[in-house]
């Protein structure tokens, strides 16, 4: 039986976990992204007031005329030589999904390191700063510049509920309701900052069960080939390519 000691001690290192998924707590040194990330991430900005935190217009379209995933599709990764085939869900997360698809087709992806890798927990990876090999900033930090605006293309927080028939937007962790696309092991999501709505280009893919996620990250697919590729991720390895090998036709701009 465990004791109250072992039970918040389980809580702190859970927390600990969910706060490494935002953007700016998730950054590793350029220079020495072999070894793990700083472990002094924490809820200073309080994630659980994040997680309550409302939209009056969160169920209104949120598109914002960005690229739409219209059905499914499929992406391969490559990793160390080895093929990793994702499927990308743009019936429940259509715009998440479609940011990544159009992301992949505009050659976004390739060449980007994994920055942080925390075993049992997730391989995250996506920032653009990370393609230069001589960049000497801080990754985990960086999202996609879009050209034709030369702004940060930012992604509203996008969930989908069981029962309902569109996602709910710009809302996290509601109290009571379950999420169609949950955090299973093998799913990929959206790394974002303390604010729903400030996903870009980062993402993670979860290396075990994290239902502690669910409702507070876009889940947009789930390996369907190649999760041990995934498992032997280590930090600094690289994306070599990233390509759409099925439904870009359901991609709408």
């Amino acid at each position: 039986m465990k004791t109250k000691t072992n039970i918040w001690l389980s809580k702190i290192f859970s927390l600990l976990l969910v706060s490494s998924l935002i953007l700016g707590g998730c950054a590793t040194s350029a220079t020495d992204v072999s070894q793990s990330s700083s472990s002094s991430d924490n809820l200073a900005n309080s994630q659980s007031k994040v997680a309550i935190a409302e939209n009056k217009d969160s169920n209104k379209d949120m598109s914002n005329n960005l690229p739409q995933l219209e059905g499914m599709a499929k992406v391969e990764i490559q990793v160390n030589g080895s093929p990793i085939i994702i499927e990308i869900n743009g019936t429940n997360a259509p715009t998440t999904a479609g940011n990544f698809v159009d992301l992949i087709s505009q050659g976004v992806y390739d060449g980007l390191v994994f920055h942080r890798v925390i075993p049992g927990f997730v391989a995250q990876g996506g920032d653009p700063q990370g393609k230069d090999p001589n960049f000497t900033g801080t990754l985990g930090t960086g999202g996609f510049i879009d050209p034709n605006t030369g702004t940060e293309r930012r992604i509203p927080l996008e969930i989908k509920l069981e029962g309902e028939d569109k996602p709910t937007y710009s809302k996290a962790k509601l109290p009571g309701k379950s999420v169609v696309l949950k955090h299973d092991r093998g799913v990929i999501a959206m790394a974002r900052s303390g604010m729903p709505d400030s996903a870009s280009s980062q993402f993670y893919i979860a290396l075990e069960d994290l239902p502690s996620l669910d409702g507070d990250y876009a889940v947009f697919g789930k390996v369907v080939e190649g999760m041990e590729v995934v498992d032997g991720i280590k930090q600094g390895d690289r994306i070599g390519t990233a390509k759409v090998i099925e439904g870009l036709e359901n991609l709408k701009q």
